[in-house]
């Protein structure tokens, strides 16, 4: 496991800052939407995990990220629980999750 994350640290310093960015806005992804997918059964996952992330702190996508080398904790629930709760990816997820939601019925 430790050799994956030094491969993945040499493999993102090579890339521009925008691809760093970008790689770890993607493996944060993948950690929150089965914690989204848990918590609260029938989200539409895409437009709520997007939410998510770009409410979300540098640091926190970056917690998120390195979660998705050694797997989820509890305290991924808990940072994920934390942006959800936040009033603009709140208002994110009425916007964008809630015409999704809405067009499967």
């Amino acid at each position: 496991m430790k050799r994956l994350a030094i491969l993945a640290t040499i493999a993102l310093t090579a890339c521009t800052a925008t691809q760093q960015d970008n790689l770890a806005r993607d493996a944060a992804k993948r950690q929150v939407r089965p914690i989204l997918a848990e918590r609260f059964p029938g989200i539409p996952l895409e437009p709520a995990t997007d939410c998510v992330i770009d409410n979300a702190s540098a640091q926190e996508i970056l917690t998120l990220a390195a979660d998705s080398v050694t797997g989820p904790t509890a305290s991924t629930a808990e940072i994920v629980t934390r942006i959800v709760s936040r009033p603009e990816t709140l208002q994110c997820l009425a916007t964008e999750g809630l015409p999704v939601l809405l067009d499967r019925f």
